[in-house]
């Protein structure tokens, strides 16, 4: 089960909230869309997890999706790479496109589809392997078994990640030794290593101290100018923080999706302001 995350009082006392970005127009601007949501719904068996929903991902831009536990955020962040399919007995209507094709086809590729689209959970998942064969995983898994190229790659991707100066002199120890955050950034790094287009993260600093959130929070700013990152996150403040537009998911339906800014300081629908206001949830 998910937790919740710190709680808002009111409207007001959001200091975190970029206040001096001046306000996008009251219609969402002509940004490149990444990902593109059509009257998507889904079922667990006979459970309506996600309800007529349609939305949008913009390229190189942090898209945030807030909600209480159990309001299917995070299922609907699993249909973005069709991890849910590996589910028994689950089913969906309406359709996503990444890059104008569409994903949510029967006949896709799962394989090369969870290459373009990345995913990061909750809970730090690092294999039981050494530091370097942790992020050479996937290269592995795709093909490549030429060393320079690996070590090349495991590189960067620890560099892009912010961990290579901390692990350059331990690239053979376990990777399980690493501190939570570190596991994290370890797990960043590997989804980074196959070049994906998009990120996605659940939760990812639910178990983590404030430190280590931060470190991530920092992370994903930086790694935004080279991917399209989404967020599930209980955690309001870490949203307004961090991302550029954000929606909130109540009951399985997309209540409100705007501006990150113009959604926590004047949002349109009375549910969304109760739920940010701490009112419930």
């Amino acid at each position: 089960m998910e937790v919740m995350g710190e709680e808002v009082e009111t409207l007001d006392k959001l200091p975190q909230i970029r206040l001096d970005t001046p306000a996008r127009p009251e219609s969402l601007p002509a940004e490149k869309e990444k990902i593109r949501i059509e009257d998507f719904s889904f079922w667990y068996g006979k459970t309506k997890a996600l309800d007529g929903i349609t939305s949008r991902v913009y390229q190189n831009r942090i898209t945030a999706y807030i909600g209480p536990s159990g309001c299917g955020k995070s299922t609907f962040l699993r249909c973005l790479n069709r991890m849910n399919d590996l589910i028994p007995h689950t089913r969906w209507e309406g359709r996503i496109f990444l890059d104008e094709e569409e994903i949510s086809r029967p006949s896709l590729d799962l394989t090369a589809l969870r290459r373009q689209v990345g995913m990061v959970f909750q809970k730090s998942n690092p294999f039981p392997k050494t530091i370097f064969e942790n992020v050479a995983f996937g290269l592995r898994i795709a093909g490549e078994g030429n060393l320079p190229k690996l070590s090349a790659a495991v590189e960067e991707s620890l560099k892009q990640a912010a961990l290579w100066e901390e692990v350059k002199d331990k690239l053979e120890r376990s990777a399980l030794a690493l501190s939570g955050g570190q596991q994290q950034r370890l797990c960043i790094a590997r989804a980074l290593a196959v070049r994906p287009e998009v990120i996605l993260l659940d939760e990812p600093c639910s178990q983590l101290d404030p430190i280590s959130t931060a470190k991530i929070e920092e992370l994903l700013l930086d790694l935004k100018s080279r991917y399209t990152i989404v967020l599930v996150t209980h955690n309001m403040q870490q949203a307004a923080r961090v991302s550029d537009f954000s929606g909130f998911f109540l009951l399985g339906q997309l209540v409100e999706f705007d501006d990150t800014r113009k959604l926590f300081t004047t949002p349109s629908d009375k549910r969304t302001e109760d739920y940010i206001t701490g009112r419930f949830g």
